[in-house]
């Protein structure tokens, strides 16, 4: 089974709370597409960052579908539950945790609170059938999952999601991924420093 932790990629979250959240903010409702989310900490680190930085009443309008292909079939039931054990946790900063996590009652685990959880929806899904899981996406992260597709298979995923972002939408992966150049031309570059781009219309 995967193994990953909460806010794992801070310069990631800290990219797009510069530079994706501001044009977010504007839209009434917000649709966010985790794809590869593993066991959940991800999409819900996004979540607090989200829930930080807009407040309860835009907030609200905010929907995360997490994804995963999942060979293990666990989960969904894991971030249903939204229960994770203290190493996942334990590099959360300590005022954001003690906002959005308690005790759970099972020693060394913790819950994450019903606000967050509520925001971050699972369903099973393979990225290589190519058919993505809704339309008019606000912003679409997808890490650590790209680098184990052929190069055409990226390709042909990328142009997925770019066909499942709304108009002027936000892309992110990982630091070593790099955009194919069969595919560049979809994209503005939004910092030269990380992986984060803009839907081009064309």
């Amino acid at each position: 089974m995967a193994f990953t932790y909460f806010f794992r990629d801070l310069q990631t979250l800290d990219m797009i709370r510069r530079h994706v959240l501001p044009p977010l903010r504007t839209r009434r409702y917000i649709h966010v597409w985790d794809a590869g989310c593993a066991m959940g900490p991800e999409p819900y680190s996004l979540a607090i960052i989200l829930r930080e930085n807009m407040g309860p009443m835009i907030f609200r309008n905010v929907k995360i579908h997490a994804t995963d292909i999942d060979e293990s079939g666990h989960f969904g039931d894991i971030i249903r539950e939204g229960i994770y054990p203290e190493e996942q946790v334990k590099r959360i900063p300590g005022d954001i945790f003690e906002r959005y996590f308690k005790e759970n009652g099972k020693p060394g685990h913790f819950e994450i609170a019903k606000e967050i959880r509520n925001c971050v929806s699972y369903r099973k899904h393979d990225l290589l059938t190519l058919a993505p899981v809704r339309k008019d996406f606000g912003l679409i992260l997808c890490k650590n999952v790209l680098l184990h597709f052929k190069e055409s298979e990226r390709v042909d995923v990328i142009r997925m999601f770019h066909d499942a972002l709304e108009s002027g939408g936000f892309f992110v992966t990982e630091q070593t991924q790099k955009m194919p150049v069969q595919v560049e031309g979809l994209w503005e570059r939004v910092v030269a420093n990380a992986q984060v781009y803009r839907k081009l219309e064309t």
